[in-house]
């Protein structure tokens, strides 16, 4: 093989070790490849870290990542306020028209652009539900931690948890700060947008705010 040959072959090797490898979800600087979504709450960065800046009387807020992820491996760390409940959105969606979903019986409506999809939760409250998967304006709650005792002691109040989520085919797991959390198999969407959720704050007027840092992922 000639030498060029040879360095076609060597670069191609290199490439597909690096394929696959976990790469940064956000640039450490600022919201760039991030679209809002929703209310009106404020991201901003603050020392290579994103923060959610709760708003009085806006519903829930998203950052949204400008592109769709199928089969992956996020991993993230995040630091909760006590009084804001928050979460992980994957494979989520905002549709340019109303969608209808089939679910128990009846069918809900989804409105046009409304965010919508699987949820991995931050629930600083005493009923500790962080890493359970709750679908947002779908269905509601698919796999609380009512049973699940050492996920929901394994969430830490005012210090830095982490997250690994990972989406491959129909499963969805979580593990909060390396305790296995949820277990789902549900088929209903295999693509969607990442998003950080600041949850709406109804009629109180305090402004708490979370922070998320280390975003990776890594696409199977």
């Amino acid at each position: 093989m000639c030498a060029l040959g040879w360095l076609a072959a060597f670069i191609g090797l290199a490439l597909s070790c690096r394929a696959g490898e976990p790469v940064p979800l956000f640039n450490g600087r600022d919201l760039s490849g991030w679209v809002q979504r929703g209310g009106k709450a404020r991201y901003s960065v603050e020392n290579g870290e994103i923060v959610g800046h709760a708003v009085p009387g806006t519903p829930n807020s998203f950052l949204c990542t400008g592109r769709a992820y199928t089969n992956f491996v996020l991993e993230l760390e995040f630091l909760p306020h006590r009084d804001l409940n928050s979460g992980v959105q994957v494979r989520s969606e905002a549709l340019g028209s109303p969608a209808r979903i089939p679910w128990n019986g009846r069918t809900n409506t989804v409105p046009a652009g409304r965010v919508h999809g699987y949820q991995v939760e931050i629930d600083p409250s005493k009923r500790a539900w962080t890493g359970g998967i709750y679908d947002e304006a779908r269905r509601g709650w698919l796999v609380d931690l009512k049973t699940n005792d050492a996920a929901r002691a394994a969430f830490k109040p005012d210090v830095w948890n982490t997250f690994r989520i990972e989406c491959i085919d129909d499963r969805i797991r979580t593990w909060l700060n390396g305790v296995p959390a949820a277990d789902l198999r549900d088929s209903m969407t295999r693509s969607g947008f990442i998003a950080l959720q600041v949850h709406g704050m109804g009629k109180r007027t305090n402004t708490p705010s979370i922070r998320w840092r280390n975003l990776r992922i890594e696409e199977r």
